[in-house]
């Protein structure tokens, strides 16, 4: 029977799948490991760059995998009501289905899948979850002990080192994620100005709806463009990196192994601050 055995790495274009792809072609190589990127089309284009930059190191194709239906269709599914941390209809419809269909039809078969998620050992969380006995779900980076401080070594190590949209955001996933911070909703406007204005407009659909929710929390992303707003928001945020600077230089065991993320200038844990299976 025809790929009645699979073993599959799921890619975000972040930092731990990465590293959890260059974990595996080191330690496994025997393993016929199939790379898959759900791809929502909403994605920034440093995510596809640094895609392309693994396929060249891993030397195989990383699977397109794209949903039925676009983010715009399960929008008006959902009566213009933006997903958020409550409510994650995008994940579900544009990230775990897609996923689910292309495993099927070997689960259908009888067969198995193996699928290695990348949960570092420093992360108190768990991935997802089948419902299918013969879905199984495994851990290699925390089984090995490597957590973010590890994740940074194996990617430098190889010479990949990190997206670049890591100089200003700290996830991969749609450029109008709710998981952003508001510093980051302020480097999108400077960096993709035609992504925040589209996102603007998913904010109009959903008011439009007699929704009131907006993707950033308690404003709209036409307030916070305001230029007084964004002036606010980027002091305060040289305020909150300047203090985590002089943390790092207090402990020179950290120094140089990792940059400081936008969650980590907020004290925030990544746990609730990403979608495993978006920002991984």
């Amino acid at each position: 029977m025809p790929n009645s055995v699979r073993h599959v790495l799921g890619l975000s274009g972040g930092k731990d799948s990465a590293a959890l792809a260059v974990f595996m072609s080191q330690n496994y190589p025997e393993l016929n490991l199939e790379y898959f990127f759900t791809d929502t089309g909403k994605e920034l284009p440093e995510v596809y760059k640094y895609l392309g930059e693994l396929e060249g190191f891993l030397g195989k194709e990383i699977v397109r995998l794209n949903p039925d239906r676009d983010f715009d269709y399960w929008l008006k599914q959902n009566n213009n009501f933006l997903p958020s941390a409550q409510a994650r209809w995008c994940t579900v419809n544009l990230k775990i289905k897609p996923f689910e269909k292309w495993v099927s039809d070997t689960l259908e078969r009888g067969g198995s899948v193996t699928s290695y998620v990348a949960i570092r050992a420093d992360e108190n969380r768990t991935g997802y979850v089948s419902s299918n006995s013969n879905l199984k779900v495994i851990f290699p980076l925390a089984d090995a002990g490597i957590d973010k401080q590890g994740v940074y070594k194996l990617l430098n190590g190889v010479g990949l080192g990190l997206p670049e949209y890591y100089d200003w955001r700290s996830r991969s996933g749609c450029t109008f994620c709710f998981y952003q911070q508001k510093i980051e909703w302020v480097r999108l406007k400077e960096r993709h100005p035609e992504a925040f204005e589209a996102a603007k407009s998913y904010e109009k659909e959903s008011r439009d709806g007699h929704t009131k929710f907006t993707w950033s929390q308690n404003e709209s992303l036409s307030e916070l463009e305001h230029p007084k707003r964004i002036a606010q928001i980027e002091k305060d945020y040289e305020k909150r990196l300047s203090f985590q600077q002089k943390r790092r230089k207090m402990n020179p065991l950290l120094e140089g192994l990792e940059n400081i993320s936008v969650d980590d200038v907020y004290g925030i844990e990544e746990s609730k601050a990403m979608c495993v299976t978006c920002h991984k």
